[in-house]
């Protein structure tokens, strides 16, 4: 199928937000440390919080699936924006020292939510 202009960025933000709805399920349904997002958790938790305060997932959208291309921590300040623009979506969460999985699972599952209805929203912005 090919589409024009005006349907290409409403197309690309829905199939952001379906592979984002994948993701979410997937770690909905996996143990943390199973799923794609285990270096996520791995840097968020193990990480000195007096040096660093964030940690970044940086995805890609390849063949429909949300794919996690780099996982890099933040002391302060804002990421290039080479690196910003050259991923679809940025999941970051605060350092926080021995988090439990569950709570980690838990403020990612709700980041992901809000990322999926911005892309959904986005769509609909585009189609009109």
């Amino acid at each position: 199928m090919i589409l024009d202009d005006s349907e290409r960025p409403a197309a690309e933000y829905e199939a952001l937000a379906d592979a984002l709805e994948d993701l979410r399920e997937k770690v909905a349904d996996e143990p943390i440390k199973e799923s794609r997002l285990e270096g996520l958790f791995d840097e968020a938790t193990t990480t000195n919080p007096n040096i660093w305060n964030t940690v970044t997932a940086f995805i890609d959208v390849e063949d429909g699936e949300a794919v996690v291309t780099e996982t890099s921590k933040l002391a302060q300040g804002s990421w290039a924006p080479e690196i910003v623009d050259d991923c679809d979506a940025m999941l970051t969460v605060d350092i926080t020292y021995g988090q439990m999985p569950d709570e980690f699972k838990y403020t990612v599952l709700k980041k992901l939510e809000e990322k999926i209805e911005a892309a959904r929203a986005e769509a609909e912005t585009a189609r009109t």
